[in-house]
């Protein structure tokens, strides 16, 4: 059993791992200043902490995501949500987002930042990654399989060697988004790693997975499951934690700071190449390419899959030539841009994830209403859509009112109507109970 659980855990820790694991923390230690371990542990409670529950709930239910939110909230409901998911962790953000932090992280410090190096960079990257994806083989997943858990172990390498190293210089000074609320502005930032949604997804993986290793009976396999989330937890609660250390005490100049250049690819290619030399860049450059390429192609193969088997009248290679284009011309966006216009889609994704997995976690200890949960539902989105528009376009009176909510000082304004909504599922007619699966 817990050799079951190690493997699957593993293995789900190199599909994680992407770009945003990368870039994110260290960015956010830069950030954060004095107030660092508040701004990390809001990080880890959204990028880990809500991503392996939403993983444990979806691997519980082996009919997925999909079949818990149509009997709960509606058919159409879960067709739209998991498009609007599945859009966010494909061709919109996460797919051009692993070519630019190739291109940032690898072949910038190397050849200088431009353009025109940028578009030919990811011209090669999507047309070997669109083969790929036509063309699924072992090969991609064996390289994702054996590359990401050795790039993995060598940012361990990395962190631990510059925490010996850098430990001693102070803290930048923290921005004001982190003095105003440190933990608010770190559970915000683990939004853009999108494992919470990428949970959803990868949970149908999860389920084939531990399937295939075959159990002999429903308490082994439950048990095996939170072992898988157990370590995935822990991989990544360390990487965040080391990362975001990283970069809190990396000395970064005052015009780098000023600067929209990302945070986290500075930290990430200066460090190694103060601490390796020189030459270790080129090594990095490889790795992590070759890692989120291993990524993009996943990620356009899923998608499109998703996308056939949900719309089957236009064909898989249809799909997968379309979110390759999409991908491709995004990338060349930048990666500061991506970045920007993704936050306000995942500031309306997240709370509606999570209050899908707190509904079905509630809903397996007692009797919910179906009109309680739809409620619900249509309170948080309300709220996040509201406070995202407030905050995209200055409504100041707009963002008065939501700033009246408990706890959006925390980034959290979504929460009480949640609560709410869930406690008068509690009392509201026409109540299911949760399936027996």
């Amino acid at each position: 059993m817990l050799r079951k659980g190690s493997l699957t855990g593993l293995l789900l820790f190199g599909i994680f791992f992407g770009a945003g694991n990368l870039i994110f923390p260290p960015a956010l230690g830069a950030q954060s200043g004095s107030h660092f371990w508040p701004a990390i542990a809001g990080f880890v409670l959204s990028g880990v902490g809500i991503a392996i529950i939403t993983l444990i709930i979806g691997t519980l239910n082996p009919k997925g995501y999909i079949h818990e939110i149509s009997r709960k909230i509606a058919p159409w409901f879960a067709i739209v949500y998991l498009v609007a998911l599945y859009l966010s962790i494909g061709p919109f953000f996460a797919i051009p987002r692993t070519a630019t932090v190739s291109y940032e992280v690898g072949i910038a410090p190397l050849l200088g930042q431009s353009g025109s190096r940028l578009f030919i960079f990811t011209l090669v990257y999507f047309c070997l990654a669109y083969l790929i994806a036509l063309y699924p083989s072992k090969i991609l997943d064996s390289i994702g399989r054996i590359l990401t858990p050795i790039f993995a172990i060598l940012i361990v390498v990395l962190v631990a060697l510059g925490a010996l190293k850098y430990s001693g210089h102070a803290p930048q000074v923290a921005t004001e988004a982190y003095q105003a609320s440190a933990f608010g502005q770190g559970f915000l930032e683990g939004y853009n790693t999108l494992d919470a949604l990428a949970s959803v997804a990868f949970s149908v993986i999860a389920v084939t997975t531990l399937n295939q290793l075959g159990f002999t009976s429903k308490k082994e396999y439950i048990k095996t499951i939170w072992i898988v989330g157990i370590v995935v937890a822990i991989g990544f609660s360390i990487l965040y934690i080391g990362l975001g250390y990283l970069g809190n005490h990396f000395p970064i100049p005052a015009k780098v700071m000023a600067s929209d250049a990302n945070k986290g690819v500075y930290v990430l290619s200066e460090a190694t190449k103060a601490i390796f030399g020189p030459a270790a860049q080129i090594f990095l450059a490889g790795m992590v390419t070759v890692t989120c390429f291993t990524t993009t192609a996943g990620l356009i193969v899923s998608t499109g899959e998703f996308f056939h088997n949900t719309f089957p009248k236009i064909s898989y290679k249809v799909y997968a030539t379309i979110f390759t284009l999409i991908g491709f011309a995004i990338a060349n966006l930048g990666l500061s841009a991506i970045i920007a216009y993704s936050l306000p889609v995942l500031m309306i994704l997240y709370p509606i994830t999570i209050t899908i997995v707190l509904i079905v976690i509630v809903n397996k200890f007692t009797q919910l209403s179906k009109p309680g949960m739809q409620l619900t539902i249509f309170l948080v989105s309300l709220v996040a859509i509201a406070d995202v528009l407030a905050s995209t376009f200055k409504l100041t009176g707009l963002a008065n009112v939501i700033k009246t909510l408990p706890f959006a000082a925390q980034s959290l304004p979504w929460l009480l109507p949640a609560v709410v909504g869930i406690v008068l599922s509690l009392f509201l007619p026409n109540k299911q109970s949760a399936e027996e699966e």
